[in-house]
């Protein structure tokens, strides 16, 4: 049955996929944003301009009690305030975007699923995300649903830092990039449009209703094979520096979020819950085809110059490189051996 759907939101990164399937699916689709980015929406959708927080104009959105109101654009509990208020009660289903970076870290266990408690000391985006979720909860109305997506990948290329196009243009100039740990970490990835089927297939379920779902890949890649994957796809050879996460945070604190909060651990997902209420769904298994659009995307940019993070950079793989030397120095005098690093 076609549903009335809001996406709050709705052109960035997961949501543009997301509008696209929903209009698939036959559902009326209404996009709500600042109208600041520049994206063709499939034909027939409604386009509304506006700003969260412009209090009056936002209320009518509540007013106009959606079937589906998606809600991909908030991040803190006052925003999610704002949203109870105005949707809870008057939308049949409210489908909060979270985060699977809220799950346990360091992990208990190899394997996540929604049991996995939410604590992530490391990264405020993810306790602002857990206090959002914690608020929804807390209320009276079960009609929301809370969905938990991982690194999606479109548009932007899957860095460790949340860097993107600066590993590109290094790559492009021969100059090294860093990989935190010793490279070998899995973590998933996961193509929005791979993501948007099962997304959309949450729609009006009363299944859904009350619930809190991850929707990933079941796929996970070593990081090494991650930037030597994007290497190749630009035509180039990665020249990968290895270096400790803790060496890292102490250069560049604002990193701890991505690092301790995310990317250090191992992320592999169990997706059975999602499956069992939206049905099963495919997804790219082949890591040249998981990277083949941000990669694409990329090349169409054609404005990678030098980033404000490279002179950073350049300074920690020096240091870096410069420690291995040390160590192969001090390993010769001790056995004639060498270290490499």
């Amino acid at each position: 049955m076609p549903l009335r759907v809001l996406f709050i939101g709705g052109t960035g990164n997961i949501s543009l996929p997301c509008v696209a399937a929903a209009v698939a699916a036959g559902h009326h689709v209404t996009v709500f944003n600042r109208g600041a980015t520049v994206v063709r929406l499939p034909d027939d959708v409604t386009s509304i301009v506006g700003e969260m927080n412009d209090g009056e104009a936002y209320s009518e959105l509540g007013k106009a009690s959606f079937d589906v109101v998606c809600q991909f654009i908030v991040f803190t509990p006052e925003q999610m305030a704002r949203d109870i208020d105005t949707f809870l009660g008057c939308a049949g289903q409210y489908i909060f975007i979270s985060s699977a970076s809220v799950y346990e870290k360091p992990p208990r266990h190899y394997i996540i699923t929604e049991k996995t408690p939410a604590v992530n000391p490391y990264w405020a985006y993810s306790q602002n995300k857990i206090a959002c979720e914690a608020m929804l909860k807390s209320t009276s109305s079960a009609l929301w649903t809370i969905v938990r997506p991982s690194h999606t990948v479109r548009s932007m290329l899957p860095t460790m830092f949340n860097e993107g196009d600066v590993v590109a243009h290094r790559m492009l100039e021969g100059r090294p990039v860093i990989v935190a740990g010793d490279g070998s970490t899995p973590w998933t990835l996961t193509r929005c449009k791979d993501f948007a089927r099962p997304f959309v297939g949450l729609f009006g379920k009363s299944a859904a209703l009350g619930e809190d779902f991850h929707i990933t890949s079941d796929n996970a890649y070593a990081w090494d094979d991650i930037y030597r994957t994007i290497a190749a796809g630009l035509g180039v050879e990665a020249d990968i520096v290895h270096v400790p996460t803790d060496t890292l945070v102490r250069y560049r604190p604002e990193w701890e979020g991505p690092l301790r909060g995310d990317k250090t651990w191992p992320a592999l997902f169990d997706n059975t819950k999602v499956r069992k209420v939206a049905g099963d769904f495919p997804a790219a298994n082949e890591l040249r085809d998981v990277l083949a659009e941000p990669i694409a995307s990329v090349k169409a940019r054609k404005r990678l110059t030098r980033h404000e993070l490279d002179p950073l950079i350049d300074r920690i793989v020096n240091d870096q490189r410069a420690l291995g030397l040390q160590l192969n120095e001090l390993a010769g005098c001790w056995s004639g051996s060498k270290v490499v690093l």
